[in-house]
């Protein structure tokens, strides 16, 4: 008996060796797709996290960063994959966040941005700051502890564009409460580089110059991945359920009773041609008609 595999709950080391699977991502990624498989594989078996989620999300949500060619690696800070609620679906699932390393990557491969960074705000370091006229004064020197005030982000074009702004902690923080689908992920390991991020994927999209592959990564950007058409496999495995077993013996003893009456029915033919002499003949004319002819391993012609 043959079942459907659950794509969502099957681990990723056994999706990517899937035919379905297999094909989506040589279609997709074309020369990629082996050391893509070899990756998500790596990824997902140092990361707990990603093993309680859709298993098919995670491999959608990390072709998200193999298009925009950001690697995953925690240590790089330039893409993660993380797990988050979702309600409609009522289950665990995966997305892409791209780090503000990411952004300043991208920045950079359009060969029109001078200067671009974001920095983490201590007390006493930032001595003057004017909303309007952009002046901001910052001294390292002038610390007066490790506590975090604010971010201020910074760019100029080869154009000679020039663009300073400022988020204070609390206005960092009502973003996340309003944006962040989780409670956990880069927002609870790395609050200061999503906060960056944050300053940096603001400054662009507002007054930056964004190519294509920019405009790509922001619409893609803490998405939910869009399903693919994956065909799901099936097995040779035995029913798991009570359903199932009651139909497989309900199946075969529907099997025997046809068995049975046919041959209680071949039995009672029998029997009436053994009666009637002109019958017996008839049977035994035809059957002589026959001799010499091909038949199949059921004896039929």
């Amino acid at each position: 008996m043959t079942n459907q595999i659950d794509i969502a709950k099957t681990p990723v080391k056994d999706l990517v060796k899937m035919p379905s699977v297999q094909r989506m991502l040589s279609e997709t990624m074309h020369d990629k797709a082996s050391s893509f498989k070899t990756s998500i594989v790596n990824i997902v078996n140092d990361d707990k996290a990603l093993q309680n989620v859709n298993q098919m999300s995670v491999i959608q949500a990390a072709m998200i960063s193999s298009s925009l060619n950001l690697p995953i690696n925690k240590n790089l800070g330039y893409i993660w994959l993380v797990p988050y609620w979702d309600r409609d679906k009522k289950c665990k699932m995966a997305q892409a966040q791209v780090g503000y390393k990411g952004y300043i990557q991208l920045a950079l491969r359009t060969n029109q941005y001078e200067k671009l960074n974001a920095i983490t705000v201590h007390e006493g370091e930032m001595t003057a700051w004017d909303p309007l006229t952009e002046d901001f004064a910052f001294d390292v020197t002038q610390r007066k502890s490790d506590k975090v005030v604010g971010y201020a982000g910074y760019l100029k074009l080869i154009s000679g564009f020039i663009k300073t702004v400022y988020w204070s902690k609390d206005e960092m923080e009502q973003h996340r409460q309003k944006f962040s689908a989780s409670k956990g992920g880069p927002w609870k390991t790395d609050y200061d580089a999503m906060a960056k991020k944050t300053v940096i994927r603001n400054m662009l999209t507002k007054w930056g110059i964004m190519s294509t592959e920019m405009i790509d990564a922001y619409d893609k950007d803490g998405s939910e991945v869009a399903p693919q058409d994956i065909e799901a496999e099936e097995t040779d495995e035995e029913p798991k359920n009570i359903t199932d077993i009651t139909q497989l013996g309900k199946g075969k003893e529907d099997e025997e009773n046809k068995q049975s009456a046919d041959n209680n029915d071949s039995h009672s033919s029998k029997n009436a041609h053994d009666d009637n002499p002109k019958q017996k003949d008839k049977s035994n004319n035809q059957g002589q008609k026959l001799n010499g002819k091909d038949s199949d391993h059921n004896g039929n012609i």
